[in-house]
């Protein structure tokens, strides 16, 4: 029998130190409250078992996000990549998204420092075998050896560990990612705790040996010029950059992949997980995209101390004999040697429609949850959700409002809204499609959008809120400068006609000249001759916010209206069954949810407006009767 003592009591304790749970601690932490993170292997804080990047379309504005509320990731990120790439910059402005190539050795060492010399931060490695719960509330947990921690609020991190299953071709383990060990003992408990768990899956592609590729066949992927940061700590950034390296699949490859399809885990009836559908494997491609006859493959360093590379768009569950066979048909890789196999891992899950907003478990006072936990999918969705549970848990304790950003704030409002009031059934990946309002919701204007909320909970310092006040005063200085500066026709037709744009036959100011789209600010320095010097970022900023002038005025406007629904509030105990006119499906789906107001009510799956327009007169109905004003 295992003895079991009392080692100690913190204000916060969270469960798991990958992406999410470092977020969650630190932020914590950095609020006042005292925290231990606990992981099953300290080797495993930060790790990157999958991609070796950070951000990409969609993910790149929530580690923008996650920075502009004092979050760490952008800040790690900025010390240890090896390349950086702005993607989609052939689009519009809302959907460019930062992605940075990681050295992922060095990524998890400088987290784990972080973690390390944070003042508020105790690290523990270890099991969590059970929550200590009472009266439902979190009180503690226990780990394997006996230990027992107490404390007033846990965060739930645990990734993919909950669980862990590995599966290559018909070889399946008890596994965590990467060789780590499991949690084996926790799902049970959480069950009987009234959690609804869910199985999901997911996957991870091979690492070769560098020494065995031919890079002469493949299309050479370099960074770009300018680096753009991702911390808005930092003005510039300057390495030597790694390159990453584009090659493509063939008809052998594909004709030995479908060949094998009894032998793939996924195919055989193995994985009982659902897998993420943006992100599928090989296998998948191959049957779902029949027509193609080829699929790009990035072959990208995984540090400047090793010789892995990944082979991202190859994740695959099929036997290592085949995964050997099939990547030898690719160019540049007919001498491949794999360093790690590629495999599929299964784990568990909670239907994220069991949390509040805050990420709080409905039904479990003071415990919280985040990352892979909630049925998400990738490292940034999972430090977005750390961020937020670590922020409201501290704000739980202190006694503080609860910290909750809408669909119209941030991509973060857009994933936990999703989260929460829709559920998923499948791994939730973030994508630009996802949010209505994006041209608002920029990844270059994260801090103008955040910074200040950040600093109102607490987690943003002074050094941060005093940079982002310069940078917020320098672009309405500029701003207001392009406004009531005026070029005569005279001195500036000649440059017009050169740029391919009309001449003017009145005064015109700068600010109305940079709304031509074949303009650009820097363009027209050569006509701006009393200008100031800025930063890039805030020459871009100008220059965006004049182009989109129209459009951004137009989405403010979508804007007030759904906030007008959002501030219809929805008290969590109403009784649904009582409310006449509702069908039975929406009072079952709003008495599950319980939405906090009407705008989170009308996006739940099964609420039709017809639902919305009840809720509304019922509204209104209780507002008579207690004979308030209306708004």
């Amino acid at each position: 029998m295992v003895e079991r003592f009392e080692a100690g009591t913190y204000d916060v304790i969270v469960v798991g130190a990958g992406h999410a749970g470092c977020e969650a601690a630190l932020a914590a932490a950095r609020m006042g409250c005292k925290t231990l993170i606990l992981s099953i292997n300290l080797d495993s804080i930060a790790m990157m078992p999958c991609n070796p990047s950070i951000g990409g379309t969609g993910k790149g504005h929530l580690v923008r996000e996650i920075d502009a509320l004092g979050g760490e990731m952008g800040i790690n990120i900025d010390k240890t990549f090896i390349q950086s790439r702005m993607l989609n910059t052939a689009k519009g402005p809302a959907v460019h998204s930062l992605r940075a190539q990681a050295d992922k050795r060095k990524y998890h060492v400088e987290m784990k420092k972080t973690l390390e010399n944070e003042t508020n931060v105790d690290l523990k490695q270890g099991e969590v075998v059970e929550l200590i719960v009472e009266d439902k509330r979190v009180k503690g947990v226990i780990m394997r050896p006996g230990a027992i921690y107490r404390a007033k609020a846990v965060i739930m991190a645990t990734g993919t560990y909950l669980g862990g299953k590995v599966f290559i071709g018909q070889i399946n383990y008890q596994s965590g990612p990467n060789g780590l060990a499991p949690s084996l003992e926790l799902t049970k408990q959480l069950k009987k705790l009234g959690l609804r768990m869910r199985r999901f899956k997911t996957g991870t592609p091979a690492r070769v040996d560098k020494k065995t590729l031919d890079f002469n066949q493949m299309e050479e992927q370099p960074g770009d010029e300018e680096i753009v940061p991702f911390s808005f700590m930092n003005d510039s950034l300057s390495i030597d950059q790694e390159s990453c390296w584009l090659t493509y699949t063939n008809g052998e490859t594909h004709r030995i992949i479908y060949k094998n399809l009894h032998r793939s885990a996924m195919y055989s009836g193995k994985i009982e997980g659902t897998g993420p559908r943006y992100c599928p494997s090989i296998e998948d491609k191959i049957v779902r995209f029949a027509d193609k006859n080829r699929h790009q493959l990035f072959i990208e360093p995984e540090g400047l101390d090793t010789n892995e590379m990944y082979v991202q768009g190859m994740s695959t569950s099929l036997p290592e004999d085949v995964q050997i066979s099939f990547l030898r048909t690719i160019p540049g890789l007919q001498e491949v040697k794999i360093m790690r196999p590629a495999y599929a891992i299964e784990y568990d899950c909670i239907d994220p429609t069991q949390l509040k907003l805050t990420l709080e478990c409905k039904d479990i006072e003071y415990l919280f949850s985040c990352g892979q936990f909630n049925g998400t999918s990738g490292y940034e969705e999972a430090a977005a959700q750390g961020l937020i549970a670590g922020i409201n848990a501290a704000l739980k304790i202190q006694g503080k409002e609860p910290f909750i950003l809408d669909r119209s704030e941030a991509y973060i409002g857009v994933l936990i809204d999703d989260l929460v009031t829709k559920g998923t059934n499948e791994p939730y990946r973030m994508m630009t499609s996802r949010a209505e309002y994006r041209l608002i919701l920029r990844q270059d204007n994260a801090d103008l959008r955040l910074t200040e909320k950040g600093y109102k909970v607490g987690l943003v310092k002074e050094e941060r809120y005093k940079k982002y006040l310069e940078r917020r005063a320098q672009i309405e200085d500029e701003l207001k400068r392009l406004r009531n500066t005026y070029v005569k026709p005279n001195d500036v037709n000649e440059f017009l006609e050169k740029n391919n744009s009309s001449g003017i036959n009145n005064s015109i100011s700068l600010y109305d000249l940079l709304k031509r789209p074949e303009l650009n600010y820097d363009l027209i320095k050569e006509i701006d001759k009393d200008r100031p010097k800025l930063r890039k970022d805030v020459q871009r900023q100008c220059d965006i916010q004049i182009k989109y002038e129209g459009y951004i005025a137009k989405q403010l406007k979508q804007i007030d209206q759904f906030k007008k629904l959002e501030k219809k509030k929805l008290s969590p105990d109403i009784d649904y069954s009582k409310i006449e006119g509702l069908r039975l499906e929406a009072r079952e789906k709003l008495d599950k949810i319980k939405p906090l107001s009407v705008g989170q009510a009308s996006r739940i799956s099964g609420v039709s407006p017809a639902d919305v327009s009840v809720l509304l007169v019922y509204l209104e109905q209780q507002r008579r009767r207690r004979g308030e004003d209306d708004e």
